[in-house]
């Protein structure tokens, strides 16, 4: 199995990442490359734990290039020498529970999250759930630049295990640490737009175990997604529609592997991926806990955890980081503004089904309209913006934006934030598209904007 991972067409880049490997399907991304990556990772996961014939639960979304890697990930990880269980269509967070549940050596998903349907990749889990910290991931990388894994022999072969009970698992592990009679007792209906993803079933069995009636958009796991998949304003015009049309006390929006959560309040207005973490903070925290988020999430949380008592700590972009830096505070919860809700005590992943179970019970304890709960919650605009990625612009990021804004609070933790007493910008290079990402928040959309501009004619992107 040989491919090189340089000199790669500028088109069809192959990421590799803290966030797992993301490529262009048929182009750079081939049952080769996946492979490639899992007989890596099955090598490094037996290597690091001194373990023969690790244990790896393995999932998939729901994509129709779904099948063809997955079958590629079980050869790679059988060649390896791996204990190989197949879950079938299944959500990242849900793979990340199995293995918990079934004491496996590590995990992994076929998946490319919210990114469009000519895009596939893979994410590797460690034996708790979490995903490889930048350390860990880089040998992984290594090991797949390298072509160095240690395939065995025929007599240490292992046979295909497959597994049907994911969805049930998933939501037992949620369960216990939800008030479901207050949920029950206050009879709400919730409008879920599943996106032909691999959430819907988990969705739909957690609400129903839940009393919560659901109207059910795209709940088939086909992968065909009837709009573009990432949960964003302008994507989810048909389920603000919805919860309208049908008079719902709120809607819930996942993306194609259900790790994150957009939500619509009462009134069928899009409150955002940002509102998702920011709710489940402004229901859980007490005075003295603490919450992390990354770089790029709004400030909201800042204001959120002030005026509860408790403080916030920020990492990286990326699940490992925003996983790394909760174990060593200790925190309650923590995500990421991009709708991914992580409660440690359930699983350390984005799960979209934390998120819903947490702003239900919210809802059912307030006794309030979701609107009326947001309306009292701190007001930012927050502006995303993204442009080609430039290795120019993206080495000059740290020189340039130190000495423009050198009278400023400045973090170089993952490519560049600046802050000010009344707003904030984040330039940093992507770990699942070959793009820059830009994000700015203030108190208007204007000032948001403007200082994104001014940020990319410094940078001249």
């Amino acid at each position: 199995m040989t491919l090189s991972t340089q000199n790669q067409e500028p088109d069809a880049p192959l990421m590799l990442s803290v966030s797992g490997m993301r490529g262009l399907v048929g182009r750079s991304l081939t049952p080769d490359v996946v492979a490639r990556y899992a007989a890596a990772f099955g090598h490094w996961l037996g290597a690091s734990l001194s373990v023969e014939a690790p244990a790896v639960v393995l999932g998939r979304d729901s994509r129709p290039s779904g099948e063809m890697f997955e079958a590629a990930a079980v050869a790679g990880l059988l060649a390896a020498g791996c204990r190989v269980t197949q879950l079938g269509i299944v959500s990242t967070p849900a793979v990340a529970v199995m293995a918990r549940h079934l004491h496996a050596h590590g995990g992994m998903v076929i998946t490319a999250s919210h990114n469009p349907i000519v895009w596939n990749g893979v994410k590797p889990l460690r034996h708790d759930g979490v995903a490889p910290p930048p350390d860990q991931a880089q040998a992984i990388i290594d090991a797949f630049r390298a072509d160095a894994a240690h395939l065995v022999g025929v007599d240490q072969l292992q046979p295909l295990q497959r597994r049907d009970d994911a969805v049930a698992v998933h939501c037992d592990a949620i369960l216990p640490h939800i008030d479901v009679d207050a949920i029950r007792a206050a009879r709400l209906k919730a409008v879920v737009d599943s996106v032909h993803g691999a959430g819907g079933d988990e969705a739909r069995a957690l609400l129903d175990h839940l009393g919560v009636e659901c109207v059910h958009l795209y709940p088939e796991p086909t992968g065909r997604f009837p709009h573009p998949p990432e949960p964003t304003r302008e994507n989810l015009a048909g389920l603000c529609d919805a919860v309208r049309e049908h008079a719902a006390d709120l809607g819930f929006a996942q993306d194609p592997d259900a790790d994150r959560l957009a939500i619509v309040d009462n009134t069928g207005a899009y409150i955002g991926e940002e509102y998702t973490l920011a709710l489940a903070a402004d229901h859980l925290l007490q005075p003295g806990d603490v919450a992390v988020a990354n770089l790029s999430t709004s400030r909201m949380i800042d204001d959120i955890a002030a005026a509860r008592g408790a403080s916030i700590r920020r990492t990286p972009v990326g699940e490992a980081n925003v996983v790394r830096g909760m174990a060593q505070a200790d925190a309650v919860v923590g995500g990421e503004g991009n709708g991914g809700v992580i409660w440690a005590r359930v699983v350390p992943v984005r799960d979209s089904l934390v998120g819903m179970a947490l702003v239900l019970e919210m809802l059912a304890r307030r006794r309030r309209p979701l609107s009326d709960v947001v309306a009292d919650l701190p007001a930012y605009a927050i502006v995303k913006d993204k442009v080609p990625f430039d290795a120019d612009a993206a080495g000059q990021l740290a020189p340039v934006m130190q000495q423009a804004f050198a009278d400023q609070r400045i973090d170089l933790q993952d490519g560049v934030r600046v802050d000010w007493p009344d707003r904030w910008v984040h330039v940093r290079a992507s770990n699942t598209e070959p793009i820059l990402r830009v994000i700015a928040e203030a108190h208007d959309p204007d000032a948001a904007r403007q200082l994104i501009d001014d940020v990319k004619a410094r940078l001249r992107i």
